[in-house]
């Protein structure tokens, strides 16, 4: 056993810590400002933005050798879901030069106050669950290797 690492019972639920969890979420934001703002870093900078984040996570989850692997990065997508949907509604007015509004069936039927509410509402719901399908995906990807792993060792 190895004794630089704290018995099962010891460690957290997830596998790893809450300041982990959140640090691993965090990778991700760059990619956030990058794109809201219109930043443009070019095609290799912009694709390191979006898939280094989850194949760290994936690393992470390994060699942490956590519980569930598609658990604990469900957790870590929906942490960075919830900084995605922030940073849309804090850049909101930096994105949009015109407010965005609904159209039709619900066109002019709701206050303005109430329409951008909608909105931002919409987007923060969607971010959460678009960082929890990349963090589902990068989970089982890191389930795969996990199995590939011990099916490659049982064979030796």
């Amino acid at each position: 056993m190895d004794s630089s690492r704290p018995p099962r019972e010891n460690r957290p639920r997830l596998g790893l810590p809450l300041w982990a969890l959140l640090l691993l979420a965090a990778l991700a934001l760059p990619r956030v400002v990058v794109h809201d703002l219109g930043i443009d870093v070019g095609g290799l900078v912009t694709a390191l933005l979006a898939l280094v984040p989850p194949a760290v996570w994936v690393v992470v989850a390994l060699r942490a050798r956590v519980p569930s692997p598609v658990t604990t990065l469900v957790v870590v997508g929906a942490l960075y879901g919830i900084g995605l949907g922030l940073g849309h509604n804090l850049m909101w007015d930096s994105v949009f030069e015109d407010e965005p509004q609904l159209s039709g069936s619900l066109d002019g039927e709701l206050p303005a106050a109430a329409e951008e509410i909608l909105m931002r509402s919409a987007t923060f719901g969607s971010s959460v669950f678009t960082g929890a399908v990349v963090g589902l995906v990068a989970g089982l990807v890191a389930s795969g290797i996990r199995r590939l792993g011990r099916s490659d060792g049982a064979r030796r």
